[in-house]
């Protein structure tokens, strides 16, 4: 749980270091970038603004601070020079918590702000990680074929190939990497194979 809540951190700050925005902006946006947060909620989301800006790391704006009616006003959440700073510190650490499951996808939507050897660090470190589980993987149905039941086998069958798929992804990406980093050409190529 607690990798979650870094990782729903980590995307609120990603996002608005791009422009402010309100929680249903916000949560919209974190939906759509990087749909790690599909079912994130809002009973997650406030509690986790109400903690950065506590911590300084952003502040409330009030869209429209004279508006006569006595409607609610929606809070628009703004980084602050702290939450910029927390946020680079942040995008500086490519350990093993970046390319794990539950935070490499809001990592790498982040890659643009990130410099090309964190970037090649947390893609070679992701790369191992699933060499190592698809290795495991391998074995294990390996072992297990002749007790399993078809369809448990086409299970695993299917998460080799997801695993292998993702390696595979990852290759080419370090590759672009290595050859000075991704731009829109590349990345239509890659996204044709």
């Amino acid at each position: 749980m607690a990798k979650r809540s870094e990782a729903l951190e980590l995307s609120v700050l990603g996002i608005l270091s791009q422009s402010p925005a309100h929680g249903y902006e916000l949560r919209k946006r974190m939906i759509s970038v990087t749909g790690l947060f599909k079912t994130i909620s809002y009973g997650a989301l406030y509690p986790t603004l109400k903690s950065l800006v506590e911590r300084g790391f952003l502040a409330e704006q009030d869209n429209n601070p004279t508006n006569k009616y006595p409607k609610r006003n929606r809070i628009v959440y703004v980084l602050t020079d702290q939450g910029k700073a927390h946020l680079t510190s942040l995008l500086t650490d490519s350990g093993p918590d970046a390319w794990d499951d539950e935070t490499f996808a809001v990592r790498m939507s982040l890659f643009a702000q990130t410099s090309l050897a964190t970037r090649l660090h947390i893609l070679q470190g992701r790369r191992s990680r699933l060499e190592t589980r698809l290795a495991e993987l391998r074995a294990n149905t390996a072992k297990g074929r002749e007790r399993l039941d078809a369809y448990t086998l086409e299970l695993q069958k299917h998460g080799l190939d997801a695993l292998e798929r993702e390696v595979r992804w990852l290759n080419e990406l370090i590759s672009h990497e290595e050859a000075g980093g991704l731009n829109r050409s590349s990345t239509s190529k890659i996204n044709k194979k």
